[in-house]
């Protein structure tokens, strides 16, 4: 069997210099695919996913921290990985590439040998597969791919979805290490809640980046659910500044959650992805 060429989209409006990395990029054994503009990008990311972008932050219409932005926001290209290639060098430019989940940001003019070291370095780290969540330490990627393909070949299980919402808005108008620091207080409060019942079987882990899933039983979920949503109802507002509690945001959005269950008699679930897509679906 032949092996797939990595697939690398390059995002850049210097037609020169995307001939000219495309042109290397072949040669070197990738699939390429250049756009000169960031919301061609952000189109590309849905229909090619490629294995990794290599973005510029100056482009002619959106930025491309907006095109990051755009790509981590939604689930079917959050996992791509990113490297920012931009002549800008201030050190706030990084903070924000950081931000924005980058997996590694080189300036121009640089070293097209060195590019390459990068791409193959973040390719390398992206095929061996995230295990634990970087902000919360719970489990993600593989090692809940596996506790719910385990779900499959069961003849009756229960999971419940807890997501919480807005949290890029929150995000935006707050900064990154609140946002970080929201996230890592909720989860705590999930496995809390999970301790207190106190059952080893039971598994908690990311479905997304902000979304958990429970693997429990059907005598304990409602129970869990109900934990849950006590301690998030009371909670959510208190990380928000004081003076900020009671007023709305601009846009009116502010920090929620949805949750949902899941169970074997729902129906037949023919794959992973349709195990997923099922249980996302379930939250209200």
């Amino acid at each position: 069997m032949v092996e797939a060429k990595p697939k690398l989209l390059i995002v850049e409006d210097d037609l020169d210099v995307a001939d000219m990395l495309n042109a290397y990029f072949r040669v070197q054994g990738y699939e390429v695919f250049t756009v000169n503009w960031g919301e061609d990008g952000v189109r590309d990311c849905l229909s090619y996913h490629p294995d990794l972008l290599i973005l510029d932050i100056r482009l002619p219409d959106i930025d491309g921290f907006e095109v990051a932005r755009r790509i981590r926001s939604n689930h079917r290209t959050a996992d791509i990985p990113i490297i920012f290639l931009t002549e800008k060098r201030e050190r706030n430019d990084r903070l924000q590439g950081m931000e924005l989940g980058a997996d590694d940001y080189i300036t121009k003019p640089f070293d097209v040998q060195e590019l390459r070291l990068r791409v193959r370095n973040v390719l390398r780290r992206a095929g061996q597969g995230s295990l634990t969540n970087p902000v919360t330490g719970l489990p993600e990627g593989t090692l809940v791919n596996e506790r719910l393909s385990e779900c499959i070949d069961k003849p009756a299980w229960t999971l419940l979805i807890v997501g919480l919402e807005n949290l890029d808005i929150f995000r935006e108008a707050y900064g990154f290490v609140a946002s970080d620091d929201a996230l890592r207080a909720v989860s705590l409060m999930i496995l809390n809640a999970l301790r207190e019942i106190n059952n080893p079987e039971d598994f908690l882990g990311h479905l997304g980046q902000t979304e958990f899933v429970l693997v429990t039983g059907p005598e304990r979920v409602k129970e869990l659910e109900n934990r849950i949503r006590s301690r998030l109802e009371q909670s959510l507002e208190y990380f928000y500044p004081i003076k900020d509690r009671e007023q709305k945001l601009s846009n009116g959005k502010r920090l929620g959650f949805k949750m949902g269950v899941l169970r074997s008699e729902d129906g037949e679930m023919s794959s992973l992805d349709a195990l997923k897509l099922a249980l996302v679906r379930s939250k209200a």
